[in-house]
């Protein structure tokens, strides 16, 4: 198994270097984009993009260029892990034993569910940086427990928006050939057909649209965030979150949001649900319009009807201000206080998400739950 090292230091040497390294990665994206269809159709596209149902809040250059200025040199110590990061290895033939109605947390938003013994995958991010180039940009923290080529062939690809650390090129093109389906929102599936994947592979969903794949109903539902990767297309790709829904159960996947009364309209259409993955990690109350705090993720989840929390988005990139363990930290602090079910597992540990396992607090100390591990060399 590949190892990455646990440490990364990926800020340039001098602001301008930086700047200019910022300014180069996001303007080549921005040539590489298609030119965009007509969404006007959809209640969420206007004056060419699209819209949270509640405006974001005005923020000025100045602020923009100051939140970049801190976040790439104020950052405060322990963003990134002073430890090994425990990773349990995942083999093509243990998935294909495991049983049905299991969920394996890959890293960061990317899950791999079993469902209807078939196989089905979140956000997959595989790169070593959630970046548009590899020399530079987030690193991982740890090794994905699985390698693409290992995956056995997969059902549908889930995708929330188009975002570096939600929707990885490389991964999308390397599972081309054994995907039989991509679900995406608006725009997202157009730019993958821009990539190559054939047009008969890829679903496009408008909020609230239904389709369904082998059996199970899979709802585009709403989520307060934004999209682009590059400068030209700020918000011409709609985001969401998804819900999927079967005799045996009902599961929520975040993607990326802010809190929003959505949660609750969700809930009250699809819920109760028995797993709710939930983004808790990169956060700050600098950009909360778009990023749930920790706090907001458990109401989230309450709003939702759910019986078991599944925090995603952390501890594998450095993408905000907080201490790198600081969101597994809160949530699962919250959730004793509220008596809450939550289930902390280590990256490419099984669970089962009608009658999951708690997993432990491997983060606090680098003590897996007991199960067999392989763990990412230090540097």
């Amino acid at each position: 198994m590949k190892t990455i090292p646990v440490i990364h230091t990926w800020a340039g040497k001098s602001l301008a270097a930086l700047l200019l390294g910022v300014l180069f990665l996001t303007a080549a994206a921005s040539l590489l984009l298609p030119a965009d269809p007509d969404y006007s159709a959809s209640a969420q596209f206007y004056d060419g993009r699209f819209h949270n149902p509640v405006p974001r809040p005005p923020q000025s250059f100045i602020q923009h260029m100051k939140l970049y200025y801190e976040f790439f040199f104020k950052k405060p110590p322990g963003t990134v892990p002073d430890r090994t990061i425990p990773v349990r290895t995942i083999t093509q033939a243990e998935l294909l034993d495991a049983p049905d109605n299991s969920v394996y947390r890959l890293g960061h938003s990317s899950l791999l569910l079993k469902m209807h013994n078939k196989f089905w995958l979140t956000d997959p991010v595989f790169s070593e940086r959630a970046s548009p180039m590899q020399w530079f940009g987030p690193a991982r923290f740890h090794a994905p427990p699985i390698t693409l080529e290992e995956l056995p062939p997969i059902e549908a690809v889930i995708l929330s928006h188009n975002h570096y650390d939600h929707l990885d090129h490389d991964a999308v093109l390397k599972l081309a050939a054994k995907t039989k389906t991509f679900l995406a929102p608006l725009g997202v599936g157009h730019l993958l057909v821009s990539w190559g994947i054939a047009a008969q592979q890829v679903r496009e969903l408008d909020w609230w649209d239904e389709t369904e794949v082998d059996g199970i109903r899979f709802v585009a539902t709403p989520a307060q965030h934004f999209s682009g990767r590059g400068f030209s297309d700020s918000d011409r790709t709609l985001w969401a979150s998804w819900v999927m829904l079967d005799a045996q159960f009902h599961l929520f996947f975040s993607g990326d949001s802010g809190y929003f009364n959505g949660f609750k309209t969700i809930g009250d259409r699809y819920g109760p649900f028995d797993m709710a993955f939930i983004e808790v990690g990169a956060y700050d109350r600098k950009w909360a319009y778009v990023h749930i705090q920790p706090q907001e993720s458990f109401q989230a989840f309450r709003d939702l009807r759910g019986k078991w929390l599944f925090p995603i988005h952390n501890g594998t990139f450095d993408l905000a201000m907080h201490v790198w363990d600081d969101p597994l930290k809160q949530i699962t602090q919250l959730a004793a206080a509220n008596q809450a079910l939550v289930t902390t597992p280590v990256m490419g540990e099984r669970i089962r998400f009608l009658d999951p396992q708690r997993g432990s607090a491997w983060w606090l100390d680098g003590t897996p739950s007991p199960v067999n591990l392989v763990l990412a060399d230090t540097p």
